[in-house]
């Protein structure tokens, strides 16, 4: 068994949509980034990434190259599965959180958690997304941005 933590953030601003956890949100602003901007898979990325010794989401999938504008972040995870069960890795559990002022969250995370366990290939009951908000500090807490932390478990690969 390994553990991976993955951490990423991303502005938010208008003219783009929110989408978190593979789940678009209603909102007037969403995350600026070169993919979907999607922090939440994006620390699920580097959670898994990190368990299996695979760096992170930007030497993967490096923002620099076209194939990935605007590309769904669910895909990119779909892809850090396979990468990981190509290196003889399941995942075994997934624990996040998202941090946002606005909109609130809580309605969503069960479809993204989902969505996450979907692409993975793992039960629902192994990925938890949890909210919360950043009581006002700091720019997450001004309402500029959104960041999300995420602990992976994979299991298998290498034996020592």
């Amino acid at each position: 068994m390994k553990i991976g933590f993955g951490y990423d953030s991303h502005r938010l601003v208008t003219g783009r949509k929110l989408i978190l956890g593979g789940k678009e949100i209603p909102f007037e602003k969403g995350l600026l980034g070169h993919s979907d901007a999607d922090c939440l898979i994006h620390a699920v990325c580097d959670a898994v990434l990190g368990a299996i010794g695979a760096g992170d989401i930007g030497r993967q999938f490096p923002d620099g190259d076209p194939a990935y504008r605007g590309i769904s972040s669910l895909l990119l995870l779909e892809r850090v599965g396979k990468l990981a069960a190509a290196a003889g890795y399941s995942v075994g559990n997934v624990d996040c959180t998202v941090v946002l002022e606005k909109p609130k969250l809580a309605p969503h995370v069960g479809e993204m958690a989902a969505n996450m366990a979907k692409v993975l290939g793992i039960s629902a009951a192994r990925v938890s997304v949890k909210a919360k908000t950043n009581e006002g500090m700091g720019l997450v807490g001004a309402g500029e941005g959104a960041a999300a932390f995420a602990v992976a478990i994979v299991e298998g690969g290498e034996t020592p």
